[in-house]
């Protein structure tokens, strides 16, 4: 039996002065399930991050949370309600410890009053436990500055920060477009792990192949609508591919202009 989705979102269109960005967008996210959402650069997968975590509120259509409407004012209530995205670019910061960045604004505390300080000690204690349990056992020290870490590692410190803080929904914006296959190889490893421990997880990305390796279901997007849903073994990956890049689309263009050519010529 099916769990119940964690987040919905229902018939979503997201309007820009008067430019549709989205347009009746439907999406289910279930625990312990990677949704894969996919297309081109301008398809709508940024405004449908935003929707999700409360930076913009939808045009029409809503957007629930354990079956329940909801209306964020804020990403903070978002993340009150256990949704957290992970974004490639700005997912730690690299001049603080590993420590600092995993307790950022949730910082323990040790003393009173005047006294009160940062508990550095427990801040590394828990940042190098909650790596471990995702399985990442080569970063020894919480005051190991971030931008020494790996593209892999880093993604793997968000998220498990992500974790610790409580999401039970994981939103990971392209996490390994920076990435060379080894450390994308961590990434993808990370998200199965994620996924096995029950969270949802929506995966964003331009890559066909990570998003195959380790997908459950396929959204795909273009023009800000929904052009196909499918479960994994609903779709070879060249099929995906071809879903991506417009193949259909661009077949029936040049079959056009093809007919055009022999409609004009003498």
């Amino acid at each position: 039996m099916e769990k119940a989705p964690v987040v919905e979102l229902r018939h979503v269109t997201k309007r820009f002065f008067g430019v549709t960005a989205v347009k009746d967008f439907s999406l289910a996210l279930h625990p312990g399930e990677v949704v894969c959402l996919l297309g081109e650069n301008g398809a709508g997968k940024s405004t449908i991050i935003k929707v999700l975590t409360g930076v913009e509120m939808p045009t029409g259509g809503e957007v629930l949370v354990d079956g329940k409407a909801v209306h964020f004012r804020s990403p903070k209530e978002a993340r009150e309600l256990g949704i957290a995205t992970v974004y490639q670019e700005t997912a730690t910061l690299p001049l603080m410890s590993v420590a600092r960045n995993f307790v950022l604004a949730a910082e323990p505390t040790t003393g009173r009053g005047v006294f009160k300080r940062m508990n550095m000690e427990e801040a590394s204690k828990i940042a190098l436990m909650r790596l471990r349990e995702l399985g990442i056992t080569n970063v020894s020290s919480g005051e190991q500055l971030v931008g020494t870490l790996s593209g892999g590692q880093r993604q793997a410190l968000a998220i498990a920060r992500a974790l610790h803080f409580g999401a039970r929904v994981l939103i990971l914006d392209e996490p390994t477009a920076a990435l060379g296959v080894r450390e994308s190889a961590t990434v993808l490893r990370l998200i199965e792990t994620v996924r096995v421990r029950g969270v949802a997880v929506l995966f964003i990305t331009h890559n066909a192949y990570h998003a195959y390796s380790t997908g459950d279901r396929f959204v795909v997007l273009r023009r800000g609508e929904s052009i196909a849903s499918f479960a994994k073994d609903e779709r070879t990956i060249g099929e995906v591919i071809e879903l991506m890049a417009g193949g259909a689309e661009l077949k029936s263009l040049l079959s056009q202009a093809e007919s055009g050519m022999v409609a004009g010529a003498p």
